[in-house]
């Protein structure tokens, strides 16, 4: 059969991570030791208490059965009363609650109900890839709005939506945010939702890193006083928990966008295996300590990371919430961009990260660090990021006439 280039296949991009990762797949082919801050993929185990209720679970044989793709009532109502307890907003189970495969799973699948091919959304840039490419694949078109130090993305947002034809049907939002573990405060929310009502746009929020915070906790954008009637939330516990290959989360808030997302689920999928959603509510209803020392773990990784670099000469803002550190890319090697910077680190320090570009067209000046390596690990990294550093005029050159294979 002929070789076949599908459409919505084509509308996607070559994924920038996918070079780095070559780079470092045939380092550790060659025997080479790579520290990876590059995926954020938790290190930690789940908690005792989650991983014992789900095999006291499995060992059920009726829940091997179909699930529900909305989710079993029970988590739903844990949920529910997780919110209740941590932002006190009130969400009724049955309407404004659905279990989703993992945030991202629900943010695609809400993607596919809300869009239709010629649509416009808003998303932020930088921003994480399912955030405008869910919408993407979906069909539709994603219009970026910078963000970041400096930037006035309310204006930004004004300004993009004034000049949008059709108007657009939504904005995207993920704050803590990944990649750049920037936070907002309640009355950034609040403008925002004034900003889309006004405007008569919904706002799809990702509240992934609710949990992992060094400061002040933050805010649900469902606390504003009329959100729900234009914003659908996110929420995973794979970030809190150390739950990210359980694959669950939630979506909570617009009845309207929930029942969308429940009739599009209904079709594609049966919902998570029923003892996963089990330990999930033992998760969310359990003792919460386990949350605290996860908190505590990403904390003094982020500070040994940070005095680290510091010292080498790199100047990184301390990241607030999130399990990430989002680095400008150093002066010395910013004519490299984000994706020759990382090759850079891969082969000379045989340290891995996360370009910007993947990130978006405004990440290219910043490489993202993951905290998933432990302290001496780190260490480690920090020794041949300082020795890097410290040769950078030799290397810079050499750099500068040859691309880094």
């Amino acid at each position: 059969m002929a070789e076949h280039e599908f459409s919505r296949i084509k509308r996607l991009p070559p994924y920038v991570f996918a070079e780095v990762n070559a780079v470092k797949a045939r380092a550790r082919a060659a025997g080479e030791d790579i520290i990876d801050f590059g995926m954020g993929n938790p290190d930690s185990a789940t908690p005792p208490h989650i991983v014992e209720k789900l095999v006291e679970t499995v060992r059920d044989p009726r829940t091997h059965r179909y699930s529900n793709s909305r989710g079993i009532p029970g988590l739903r109502k844990a949920v529910a009363g997780y919110y209740q307890r941590r932002f006190d907003v009130d969400i009724d189970p049955e309407t404004e609650a659905i279990v989703t495969l993992g945030s991202k799973e629900g943010l695609a699948n809400l993607a596919q109900a809300m869009a239709t091919p010629g649509d416009v959304f808003m998303a932020p840039d930088p921003s994480y890839p399912i955030h405008a490419f869910g919408f993407i694949i979906a069909g539709a078109t994603v219009r970026s709005v910078p963000i970041g130090p400096g930037i006035d993305f309310m204006e930004g947002l004004e300004r993009a939506v004034k000049n949008c034809s059709p108007h657009p049907v939504g904005l995207i939002i993920n704050f803590p945010a990944n990649p750049t573990a920037e936070v907002v405060d309640l009355d950034f929310y609040a403008c925002v939702v004034d900003f889309c009502r006004h405007h008569d746009l919904y706002v799809i929020s990702d509240n992934a890193y609710a949990e992992i915070y060094f400061d002040q906790p933050p805010p649900s954008i469902l606390q504003v006083p009329g959100a729900k009637e234009v914003a659908i939330e996110f929420y995973s516990l794979s970030k809190t928990y150390s739950m990210p290959g359980w694959r669950i989360g939630f979506g909570l808030g617009n009845r309207d966008l929930i029942a969308a997302l429940a009739r599009i689920k209904s079709y594609v999928d049966y919902g998570a295996f029923t003892p996963v959603q089990v330990a999930a509510a033992a998760a969310l209803n359990g003792p919460q300590g386990c949350v605290e020392e996860t908190r505590a773990l990403y904390r003094e990784r982020r500070d040994v990371l940070m005095e680290g670099l510091a010292k080498a000469g790199w100047k990184v803002p301390l990241p607030k919430a999130t399990m990430f550190a989002w680095a400008p890319v150093p002066p010395e090697f910013a004519h490299l961009g984000s994706v020759e910077f990382s090759k850079l680190l891969l082969s000379e320090a045989q340290v891995a990260v996360s370009p910007g570009l993947g990130f978006g067209e405004y990440g290219d000046n910043h490489v993202r660090f993951a905290l998933v390596e432990n302290l001496q690990r780190t260490r480690q990294a920090l020794r041949s990021i300082k020795a890097l550093m410290r040769n950078y005029g030799k290397l810079a050159q050499e750099s500068d006439t040859q691309a880094v294979s």
